[in-house]
């Protein structure tokens, strides 16, 4: 599982998707999640489709052990709509996905769009009744004198089937974008955030919520930040918190007030004077927040860097890690191609020692906090063999370039790793570029 000092090395599992130099908009995956015991899972795109991937039984008791996962189950999870009050396009594109903790056979999830919250059901079926007394094999209803006995439907095996089924449709109740939804610890509820307010709904009841944040002005001309993420805490019901575009992260607790306007915490670090430009809070924008399993901690991926802070320290952040700071130097450039508005998110590994967020040129970068080491891989197909060790890949800044590195005039801004995702309880990643699902999993 871990070379030398605790560093985990490495190694490629597998790659969906088709490729295509010339891909559909559709086609690009916009979100990726595992669920809670990480045999499952799901990626939504920007069709408004969910594909379910299952880990293969077989590889996963291997010796040693194979991330592979194959198709589950495809569902049209939203399709495109029309605000006709607002004459605006109401996207389909897939924004978040969070599965609940399963509590029988079948499996749960939330999907958003911009809009609309829905809950799907995603169950297996082997088996169909037969012998029906009013209809026959065929389904048609049979004459009623033709009937002259009482038979017993039996079940009969038969191919295995995976169904998906809207369970409840959470509409009307944003003004605004959603950017995140996040399921309680109670297993009731969850919150659903737009970019100016949060609200809180029950799982059973489709028709009411809760407005638990609000921060629009009276007037709309004094707005100077939205929110950008929000998350409950991981064990404490009453608890969570929501990042700004400003660069702060408030912490909640709803025992206080029912309108948690007032934080509880607010977490917010000065800002080094000589690094202040005109770019400054646009890329102190946190794009993503995170809880560790732990929730002792929390992360948060701004444009350059991930910053880990502990909830009883508001002041600073315990560690802050650069992600791709050479590019510091580029946001200019990156403005103008609106590169820098981009949303990158972040991951905890399931112990809570690694941390993993996305950058350009399809490079993902991986932070180990116990011995501060880092590394940058490359999510590409040049690797099509199964166990084969990822190398480490290294930018150069200028002045002479080794023969392994890329210059950063070189990388390429088109192909970005925004959405990533670490099962909860092995080293295995799945990794979101442009159309392609990549899997990487840890050399045992």
């Amino acid at each position: 599982m871990t070379g030398n000092g605790g560093e985990l090395t490495w190694c490629f599992s597998q790659v969906k998707g088709a490729i295509e130099d010339d891909v559909a908009d559709a086609d690009i995956i916009s979100c990726v999640e595992f669920n809670s015991d990480g045999d499952l899972l799901a990626t939504g795109d920007k069709g408004g489709r969910v594909v379910i991937f299952q880990r293969d039984v077989a590889s996963k008791n291997l010796v040693p052990s194979r991330a592979e996962y194959n198709v589950y189950s495809t569902f049209q999870s939203h399709e495109p709509e029309f605000d006709y009050l607002k004459s605006l396009e109401i996207e389909e594109k897939i924004n978040k996905i969070r599965w609940l903790r399963q509590t029988n056979r079948n499996h749960f999830l939330l999907s958003t769009n911009d809009k609309t919250i829905k809950l799907w059901k995603v169950a297996e079926r082997n088996k169909r009744p037969e012998g029906y007394n009013l209809k026959d094999e065929m389904g048609q209803f049979r004459s009623r004198s033709a009937i002259t006995s009482l038979r017993v439907p039996i079940f009969q095996p038969m191919e295995l089937m995976v169904e998906a089924s809207p369970k409840r449709v959470f509409a009307n109740a944003h003004t605004y974008h959603i950017n995140s939804i996040s399921v309680n610890s109670d297993l009731e509820t969850y919150l659903s955030a737009d970019d100016l307010r949060i609200n809180l709904w029950n799982l059973e009841i489709t028709d009411q919520s809760f407005n638990i944040v609000d921060i629009k002005p009276a007037n709309m001309e004094e707005l100077t930040e939205v929110i950008t993420a929000a998350e409950f805490h991981p064990k404490e019901c009453n608890m969570f918190v929501y990042s700004s575009s400003k660069g702060s992260i408030r912490l909640c607790d709803m025992r206080e007030q029912a309108l948690c306007d007032k934080h509880a915490k607010l977490f917010e670090e000065p800002e080094d004077p000589t690094n202040r430009s005109f770019f400054s809070e646009i890329i102190s924008s946190i794009s993503d927040v995170k809880f560790s399993h732990s929730g002792r901690y929390m992360i948060t991926r701004d444009y350059l860097s991930v910053k880990v802070w502990d909830l009883n320290m508001e002041n600073r952040p315990v560690e802050t890690y650069q992600v791709h700071e050479y590019l510091r130097n580029k946001l200019c450039s990156l403005y103008e191609n609106d590169c820098i508005f981009d949303k990158f998110e972040c991951s905890w590994s399931g112990d809570d020692k690694h941390i993993m967020t996305g950058s350009y040129n399809n490079f993902f970068r991986m932070f180990e906090r116990d011995n501060k080491r880092d590394n940058t891989f490359e999510a590409c197909r040049d690797i099509t063999k199964p166990r084969t060790q990822l190398k480490p890949r290294k930018v150069s800044t200028g002045g002479k370039r080794k023969k392994d590195e890329i210059s950063v005039d070189c990388l390429d801004f088109n192909k970005k790793i925004l959405h990533t995702a670490w099962h909860p309880l092995e080293n295995i990643v799945a990794i979101a570029a442009t159309n392609n699902l990549y899997v990487f999993s840890s050399k045992e």
